[in-house]
């Protein structure tokens, strides 16, 4: 089945909108959390550890592999809207 040129760019377009937001999402936990926020999250507990060494330790694992799940659900809608789905 072919896609028009039209649908494909729109496609794209959604595409590259959803790895920008998932990835902006990653950079503010992994890098911001774990590293420039370390500090002020420190002053919270969570599970009996700092907030901010909880996040640069699992925190950030957690976030990405839920990214991941988060990723496919919604590649798996966008390809349903376009008639794309296997």
């Amino acid at each position: 089945m072919s896609m028009s040129v039209e649908k494909a760019k729109a496609y794209w377009s959604e595409n590259l909108r959803i790895i920008s937001t998932y990835l902006v999402i990653w950079f503010i936990v992994s890098y911001g959390f774990g590293i420039l926020f370390v500090e002020q999250l420190n002053a919270i507990q969570f599970f009996g550890f700092p907030l901010g060494f909880w996040f640069a330790q699992q925190g950030s694992i957690f976030v990405f592999v839920v990214l991941i799940w988060a990723y496919v659900f919604s590649m798996n809608k966008l390809d349903e809207k376009y008639d794309v789905h296997e």
